[in-house]
């Protein structure tokens, strides 16, 4: 649909200057570290503060697909997408549920990974490795689709000038220098920056498109002739579907070993809650904004197919700057914003896979190491894992949602480890793992069967497959919990 250069040669220069300047904060990072220490370069220390804490999060918990994939969705589904600010703060209630008490532990044990408090908690290595496993394929799969996202992002953007692939490898060799040079200090200061950025860029784009097409007013009246669907309620079966995102979105999210880490580096559990507070209401000042972006486009560019309908918040600045004198910088600014909403989540997913395997893989192997040779070792797996992404995200040819639908099937197999391991001292290792391992293998066969051709529903009865999957997770560690001891004790 976007046929032509959104941005100059101008705009192209100021995008990349703020780009390489992320480099800079990495060498801040590095210059303000207090020691070679996993504590320090993986949790900057467990001193971070509410403002810095309260953007790390935003930035991370709010990636690329807030500034393309909920405008494209609310373009085409109506008012229905405003279900995206539900999940979105369910996702903050359920850290409510764990996190002060998890970060409280945290501190009395050092933990570094969440590795660290399966195996404090449940004692089990054969657990430990398995949620260790899981995280870093999630994890994975998370720098994948982003890394696809941003290379589609600049070359659409450039105009083929910067062609997908010079894009990936760019943006890859920034992240990872920045990461490997100051850690979480150095991730956490580039997410303050992105995270104002993409504030500002919500913000900024919100009031202007409202102002310039009417106001909403305006466009619910237009849109109540052109998109009647749009007011159509839904019928039980979007009910269903509607609770069934609201459920793989929220648990999934909710327990991001990258989320968990921040939770570790909080300077003390009433900064954390500090912050969390705050969060609940960033999904009406950034999701709620990008949904009425999307229906606004609906009534002012019609008939785009689902691939071009992602493009619609781009599509309304390249209209606003053909009728706007100097708003050009506009564009600019939302691309360098969507840019750096990407860019948050996946240094932090890297950070948190490096972590992962050299606390929770690497130093079960080598447990005499220094702490100077694990910060090594997590550097050179940092490149590592960042090349080995930038290799499949070129090359690889599954979609984009394919891979998110993987990440969070996956993710809810683990909830329950956390949430009840924190709550719960009854629960054992034996359930939990049980529970994991039937979860895991009946999410991905249901879709990995869809996938193949195997006549199966990708949602059965409306229901996510990692959503049936955490049912027989839950069934299994309770069953398991009260009478496994007893069919151990009958087979043996």
């Amino acid at each position: 649909m976007i046929t032509s250069p959104l941005l100059d040669q101008t705009g192209i220069i100021v995008l990349f200057i703020y780009l390489f300047s992320l480099i800079g904060i990495g060498l801040i990072g590095r210059f303000s570290k207090k020691e070679d220490s996993l504590g320090d370069f993986y949790l900057a220390g467990r001193g971070m503060g509410g403002a810095v804490l309260f953007l790390t999060l935003y930035a991370t918990q709010y990636s690329g697909n807030t500034m393309i994939g909920f405008s494209g969705r609310a373009y085409r589904e109506g008012f229905t997408a405003l279900v995206t600010i539900t999940f979105m703060c369910a996702i903050i209630g359920l850290y409510f549920i764990y996190a002060p008490k998890l970060h409280n532990l945290s501190k009395k044990h050092n933990f570094i990974t969440l590795g660290d408090f399966i195996y404090y908690r449940f004692q089990s290595v054969h657990l430990t490795l398995l949620i260790s496993i899981i995280s870093i394929i999630a994890l994975g799969n998370y720098i994948l689709t982003n890394l696809k996202a941003i290379g589609y992002i600049l070359e659409g953007s450039t105009g083929g000038q910067v062609s997908f692939v010079n894009a990936i490898i760019i943006l890859s060799l920034i992240m990872v220098i920045y990461e490997t040079l100051g850690g979480m200090r150095s991730v956490a200061w580039t997410d303050m920056l992105q995270g104002v950025l993409l504030l500002f860029g919500v913000v900024a784009i919100f009031f202007i498109i409202n102002k310039e097409y009417g106001g909403i007013h305006s466009i619910s009246s237009k849109l109540q002739i052109t998109h009647p669907h749009f007011w159509a309620p839904p019928d039980w079966s979007e009910k269903r579907l509607w609770l069934s995102t609201i459920l793989i979105v929220s648990i999934g999210v909710s327990v991001y070993p990258h989320a968990i880490q921040r939770i570790y580096s909080a300077r003390n559990a009433s900064t954390l809650r500090k912050s969390l507070q705050i969060m609940i209401f960033m999904p009406f000042f950034t999701t709620l904004f990008m949904v009425i972006v999307g229906i606004v486009g609906a009534s002012i560019i019609q008939n785009l197919d689902r691939i071009n309908s992602e493009q619609i918040s781009i599509l309304l600045l390249v209209d606003l700057a053909e009728k706007i004198p100097n708003i050009f910088w506009l564009l600019v600014m939302f691309l360098a914003a969507a840019i750096a909403a990407i860019m948050s989540t996946i240094d932090s997913a890297l950070l948190a896979i490096s972590s992962i395997v050299t606390k929770d893989l690497y130093y079960k192997i080598k447990p005499k190491s220094s702490q100077k040779k694990l910060l090594f070792i997590g550097k050179v797996i940092s490149w590592m894992i960042m090349s080995i992404a930038v290799l499949m995200a070129i090359n690889l040819p599954q979609t984009i949602w394919q891979l998110f639908q993987i990440k969070l099937e996956l993710l809810c197999q683990i909830a329950p480890a956390i949430f009840l391991g924190v709550h719960i001292k009854s629960i054992n290792s034996k359930s939990i793992l049980l529970g994991i391992y039937t979860g895991t293998i009946i999410a991905l066969g249901i879709m990995i069967g869809n996938w193949i051709g195997i006549p199966l529903p990708t949602k059965p009865l409306g229901f996510h497959a990692g959503l049936w999957g955490l049912t027989f997770n839950i069934i299994v560690i309770f069953g398991f919990n009260r009478y496994g001891h007893k069919i151990l004790d009958v087979s043996n």
